[in-house]
Order: structure tokens, then sequence, then C-alpha cells
């Protein structure tokens, strides 16, 4: 195959269509646009379901079911790794302290203490929900989870 030979497949490549240039052309006077109405005029754009005046499918299908992401509470997670960097041995971990030590905001509603990464401080949880390995791994450390 050389650069000299290659061609386009037939049918691949469409001239443009010429509209408004006289009546020889197959495409003056209305310039493919019918006779009057809206879709004559410049500007005009058809709503994207618009099937003809038929009810579209979107209103012709079911509603169902429900969906609740949208408002669904995300939990924030924290890792043992994030608690390790941020505490000293013997600290009290609640939400207003995790907030304080950057880990969270008041914007999350939940905040939650999950097991990824190692722990060697003896730490003490309050009121914040930790995943089963965590509080295994918490413990293992020496501290306690309440």
């Amino acid at each position: 195959m050389e650069l000299h030979s290659l061609t386009n497949t037939p049918g691949a490549r469409h001239r443009r269509k010429r509209v408004g240039r006289g009546c020889g052309s197959g495409m003056g006077k209305t310039s493919t646009r019918g006779h009057k109405g809206a879709g004559a005029r410049k500007g005009h754009k058809q709503k994207l379901t618009f099937e003809g005046g038929q009810m579209p499918l979107v209103r012709r299908l079911p509603k169902r079911g429900f969906n609740n992401a949208a408002f669904a509470a995300k939990a924030h997670a924290v890792n043992l790794s994030d608690l390790e960097k941020k505490f000293e041995t013997g600290a009290e971990i609640t939400i207003e302290t995790l907030v304080k030590a950057g880990l969270s905001d008041n914007k999350r509603p939940k905040i939650k203490i999950l097991a990824k990464g190692e722990l060697t401080k003896k730490l003490t949880v309050k009121g914040v929900p930790v995943s089963a390995s965590a509080k295994a791994k918490i413990e293992a450390a020496g501290g306690s989870v309440a």
C-alpha cells in the first residue's frame, strides 16, 4: 500500500448540500424547509423528544421504581492510617476531634472509621461508627471502642 493509492470507500464522503442557490439546483426557493410554519423560520429548534405530534415514547412508557441516590447521606471514610498520622497515643476520638484534625468537615453528616492501614497507638473511639475489622485492630493495639 502506498500513499498515492489510498482512496475513500464509496459512500464514505458526501458533498455538502448547498441550499438556496436558485431553482435549477433543485433546492432553491424554500431551501428544503417546506412552506411556512415554525420549521421554515430561522432559529427554530424542535424539542429532542418531539415525534410529529404523536405521544412521545418517554410519555408512553410507564414510570417505574424509586431511586434515592441524590438524597442518600453518604458516609465519609476515615482510615486507621489517617488516625495513626493525626493523633497521639491515648487520644480520645470523637466526631469533633476528627473535624478539628481535618479528617472530615461539618458538611458530611456521617463518618465511619475503616480498617485500611495499620494502627500502633492506643486510641479511644467514642460516638463514631467503626467497621468490625477496624474495631478488632483498635482493640489489638490496646485501644477501645465505645
